[in-house]
């Protein structure tokens, strides 16, 4: 089915939504009118940072420059490259994510609508279509589309300077999709529903996203069960903090997630 022209625009009472639920997600939703963000004041477009390697360079300078100001030091450069990755993967994911999880509605975010900041990575968004499906297996399907085609341009800029191969990327999006959704659900006091709706996106056997979500539940001393899922890749943030990996890094074990939980 042909994607919806956003005029008017549902998705915008979406995103103010989405916005509300989620304060990790920095993004400016820019109105029909409104200016385009600029080059010369650090904004990339998606098709830039895949197409341009000076517009790559400059997005991986700030986001060395953030971790340094942050951590003390900066990282090794694929490490770097890894971690800006992984945040414009995940962010991208809750903005395609969120619309479908709140109103049924998967956003279609064309490369040249969607901008980074390089020194903040922050972002600007205009919502231009989207897609309504009737059937849950449809709408899960064109998510996930929805999402490959957006980030595919973007991972093939990456390679190189993140170190990884296409299978190691891709389990990358499956990972940031995943934790989109579960994200979502932790915001809105539903988790038990989003983990439900993680696996029934992501329930394997849906190339080239690799995997499942393959959400698991740990349970503590007093019997109360904690929804969790091992990622497929590593983000490489213990990289930058070795004492401090990710609760579901592979290099966590479950009873250092219990802990923390």
């Amino acid at each position: 089915m042909p994607a919806t022209p956003c005029v008017p625009c549902p998705l915008y009472a979406d995103y103010r939504r989405l916005l509300d639920l989620a304060p990790a997600l920095r993004v400016d939703v820019l109105g029909a009118g409104e200016a385009a963000p600029t080059r010369a004041q650090g904004w990339y477009s998606a098709v830039e940072l895949a197409a341009d390697p000076t517009a790559l360079a400059d997005a991986l300078a700030g986001e060395e420059s953030r971790i340094a100001a942050e951590h003390g030091k900066a990282p090794r450069p694929h490490v770097t490259a890894s971690r800006l990755l992984h945040h414009y993967l995940w962010s991208v994911c809750v903005l395609i994510a969120g619309p479908w999880h709140l109103a049924r509605r998967v956003p279609v975010i064309d490369g040249a609508d969607l901008w980074m900041h390089a020194p903040t990575g922050d972002f600007a968004l205009r919502p231009r279509a989207h897609s309504t499906l009737a059937g849950d297996d449809e709408l899960r399907a064109e998510l996930r589309a929805s999402v490959v085609t957006h980030v595919e341009p973007l991972l093939t800029a990456f390679s190189g300077a993140t170190r990884r191969g296409t299978r190691a990327l891709w389990g990358m999006v499956t990972d940031d999709l995943a934790s989109a959704v579960w994200y979502l659900g932790r915001m809105l006091g539903e988790e038990s529903a989003a983990v439900a709706a993680a696996g029934a996106v992501l329930p394997g056997g849906t190339q080239p996203l690799l995997g499942a979500a393959d959400f698991r539940l740990l349970r503590g001393e007093d019997g109360r069960g904690h929804p969790t899922r091992t990622r497929l890749g590593c983000c490489l943030y213990y990289a930058i903090r070795p004492d401090s990996a990710c609760i579901t890094c592979p290099r966590t074990p479950d009873e250092e997630r219990l802990r923390r939980l």
